[in-house]
């Protein structure tokens, strides 16, 4: 059955972004409460105590015992609103109920148990749906719905139509998947280290061989042409003598 929780709220008489802004300057949280044919009404909250009211709860399925201004009514809270950077709650919507009419609502979805193709093949459990939709008397409201995944193999599917919830009829089309079984990850494979470079061998030095010394060499760069033989003296012509 749904958990049921008590909370006091207060008739809000300003409305807009400037009174919302004035609310929560003040701890207070901006609230509506509607349906069952009452005009929406303006609320706010104190933020501690709605805090502490949802904690360790499931918000969409459980029953508001809701004090406005000395009368009860009994709602659900059909949204919660939180700022975009923290997890403060800005806005409540309480959804009004009776006793003798169904309701609308979604339950959320437990599995239970380690399945088969996890235990014995290393499989994954995959939960691919929380929660479904169901229309219920208030009464009968389930805070959550369980479903047991231990004879799941891998490649086994739940689905919605595995579900059985007592006095509710399920809304949540019958063939959606809610946990399947997939097989293990493969392992990636590392990439082979790069090779080192190869090292490329320096070209030997190119050497000469030294005059008189045949077959021993010397480093140096290619040898130097030979050196072109020096001009002869200029001849005297014969038969003069020098003066």
């Amino acid at each position: 059955m749904a958990q049921t929780v008590s909370l006091s709220a207060t008739a809000r008489e300003k409305t807009g972004k400037g009174a919302a802004r004035q609310a929560r300057f003040q701890k207070q949280i901006p609230a509506v409460i509607y349906g069952h044919g009452r005009a929406t009404q303006p609320l706010m909250v104190d933020a501690l105590a709605l805090e502490k009211a949802l904690m360790g709860i499931e918000p969409e399925s459980t029953l508001i015992d809701l004090t406005v201004d000395g009368k009860k009514a009994r709602a659900l809270i059909r949204e919660i609103q939180r700022h975009p950077l923290r997890p403060d709650i800005i806005h409540v919507d309480f959804y009004e109920i009776q006793a003798d009419e169904k309701v609308t609502l979604k339950v959320p979805v437990h599995l239970v148990g380690t399945p088969d193709g996890v235990r014995n093949a290393g499989g994954v459990l995959d939960q691919v749906t929380r929660e479904v939709e169901i229309e219920v008397l208030p009464e009968h409201i389930p805070d959550r719905v369980e479903l047991d995944v231990t004879a799941l193999k891998i490649g086994d599917s739940l689905h919605t139509r595995d579900l059985t919830i007592p006095n509710a009829v399920i809304l949540t089309g019958a063939d959606l998947t809610i946990a399947t079984v997939v097989p293990p990850r493969a392992e990636e494979v590392a990439a082979p280290a790069a090779e080192a470079p190869t090292e490329v061998a320096e070209p030997e030095l190119i050497r000469k061989v030294r005059e008189g010394e045949e077959g021993e060499e010397v480093e140096g760069a290619a040898a130097a042409p030979e050196a072109k033989a020096a001009p002869k003296a200029e001849e005297k012509p014969k038969g003069k003598k020098e003066e």
